[in-house]
């Protein structure tokens, strides 16, 4: 009987993780850095990525990396606090 209540345990834990997976793809985040804007889910999904143009009509690639690393940063920030109630209190390091 424990193997089919383990199976019954790991289909929850699953249908958890798809329903969190999707909540974290419905929630945006905007950065604004240096002039530049990405928004991105909090999945990780890049949206968007905007900002003022150099006079070749480009936006600058170093500015653009480091707006798209503080989206990422804050994207993994929102996914650990969506996943807390799902770790129900595992205290693990850096959680």
């Amino acid at each position: 009987m424990d193997n089919i209540k383990q199976l019954g345990d790991l289909k929850k834990m699953r249908d958890q993780a798809m329903e969190l997976q999707k909540k974290l793809a419905e929630i945006k985040i905007t950065v604004e850095h240096q002039g530049v804007t990405v928004v991105m889910t909090a999945d990780q999904k890049v949206v968007s990525i905007s900002g003022p143009s150099t006079s070749s009509g480009q936006v600058e690639l170093e500015k653009v990396t480091h707006a798209v690393n503080e989206a990422l940063k804050q994207a993994q920030k929102v996914a650990a606090e969506e996943m807390k109630p799902m770790m129900g209190g595992m205290g693990l390091p850096g959680m």
